[in-house]
């Protein structure tokens, strides 16, 4: 099938030598390394990638390959008191980094209300510097998070009270596809990545006739919000081949849509030149 011609990975996750990466890269039929995504990029025409901070918070820039830039991660351990005015430190040394394009909030991940006042100092700080904040959205990797506090409708009230900021929901909250689209029609300073809707290898043929339901509503959830510029492709890498998520999220979007969600959208929203 005809695929875009210029791609930007708006959602990865990128630690070489993990032992735990390592292991979702093979399953997924690709290997977690520098080489290997710079070969794997280059060969899918995917020209930068935003990666998701899932580094310790210091005061030193994170140093990634010239091809990625990244969200400074806010965890668990941010906001608690002992580490809160040390980790606001180091958050906001990282944005004045000009590969960090922007802050990674981990709701559900972390069990505290986005708009919890642990969170205010955060989000001054992305509006200072003029940059988004990503937040997890939908179903979570671990059993142990909360799903109430990754809702879709939690980014609505942060989206209310901070209206002069740009806020990326990930996951497009999966599977949450209503509440989600309802929040990006309502609120034009949120915007959704659609990575994550796929893990490891997939036949699509297969996977497309067994969950037509659920890709049927994938589509009509996307295009009931009536704005392309609202969605950013994304892969969340390791997780995915992306050769075939490529090929998934291309047969959802309009082809007419392809340049904005694939590649000027993400550009625009993370300030990628």
């Amino acid at each position: 099938m005809e695929r875009p011609d210029r791609i930007i990975d708006a959602h990865l996750h990128f630690q070489p030598k993990n032992a735990h990466f390592d292991a979702i890269a093979l399953t997924a039929g690709h290997e977690n390394t520098s080489a290997h995504i710079a070969a794997i990029y280059a060969q899918l025409g995917i020209e930068c990638g935003v990666v998701m901070g899932n580094r310790e918070l210091t005061t030193e820039p994170h140093k990634y390959p010239h091809t990625l830039r990244y969200c400074v991660g806010v965890h668990q351990r941010a906001l608690e008191s002992a580490t809160h005015q040390a980790s606001i430190e180091a958050v906001e040394a990282q944005l004045r980094n000009s590969q960090c394009v922007g802050v990674k909030l981990y709701a559900g991940y972390c069990a505290i209300p986005l708009l919890d006042p642990l969170y205010i100092p955060y989000y001054e700080l992305a509006r200072r510097y003029r940059k988004p904040v990503a937040v997890h959205m939908g179903v979570t990797a671990s059993p142990r998070a909360l799903l109430k506090y990754c809702h879709p409708l939690q980014l609505d009230a942060v989206a209310v009270n901070y209206p002069d900021m740009q806020f990326v929901m990930c996951h497009f909250g999966n599977p949450w596809l209503t509440d989600a689209a309802a929040v990006l029609e309502k609120n034009e300073n949120v915007c959704a990545d659609l990575s994550g809707l796929l893990a490891g290898r997939v036949d699509l043929a297969e996977y497309r006739s067994r969950l037509r339901g659920y890709i049927g509503q994938l589509r009509t959830w996307i295009a009931y919000v009536e704005n392309y510029e609202s969605f950013l492709f994304g892969t969340d890498w390791p997780l995915v081949n992306l050769d075939e998520y490529i090929d998934f999220i291309s047969d959802l979007i309009p082809e007419k849509h392809w340049d904005a969600v694939f590649y000027l959208n993400a550009a625009r929203v993370y300030g990628i030149k």
